[in-house]
């Protein structure tokens, strides 16, 4: 599989931006913006607050931001934290990354059930298809990896997933 270059990542996430809550949309379109200016550290600063708040969106971009040291320090540890806060709510830009988090073993042991979990996650919570169909082809990268009972076993933790549990 390509490597995808990072603002690839964040444009998906953006563009499916439509599923922000009104009272945080402001701040999540301030830090696009100030992202898309490569102002870091602006969006960053919008995105602590909404993200300690708990929306989704702005934990999932914030995790994104801590992954690739974009306005912070790169830090592993918190773009998985970030991206576990938003996954568990349900957001399939944080369930994807979480997903990746676990094929690499970035921030969390690398565990390739989890992995293909959170990443068939994400493509049924996906808002396009576009959308579904990238989060599909990484989820099917990472099956590649895998034994069929592996694969069953990360299918069976995605159907019994409940939204606001790990």
């Amino acid at each position: 599989m390509r490597r995808i270059k990072p603002i690839l990542l964040l444009v998906i996430c953006l563009w499916s931006a439509g599923t922000v809550r009104p009272a945080s949309a402001d701040g999540v379109s301030r830090a696009s913006a100030a992202y898309a200016r490569r102002d870091y550290l602006r969006a960053v600063n919008e995105l602590i607050p909404l993200a300690q708040r708990g929306d989704a969106r702005a934990q999932a971009l914030l995790g994104f931001m801590y992954e690739n040291g974009f306005g912070v320090p790169q830090a592993y540890d918190a773009a998985a934290d970030y991206y576990h806060r938003a996954a568990v709510q349900g957001d399939p830009f944080g369930q994807s990354r979480l997903g990746l988090s676990y094929d690499k073993g970035h921030g969390v042991p690398q565990d390739f059930v989890l992995s293909y979990k959170w990443l068939d996650l994400a493509a049924a919570h996906a808002v396009s298809r576009r959308e579904r169909d990238f989060y599909l082809r990484l989820r099917d990268a990472v099956a590649s990896k895998m034994s069929s009972s592996q694969i069953e076993a990360g299918q069976r933790l995605a159907l019994i997933w409940i939204p606001g549990r790990w």
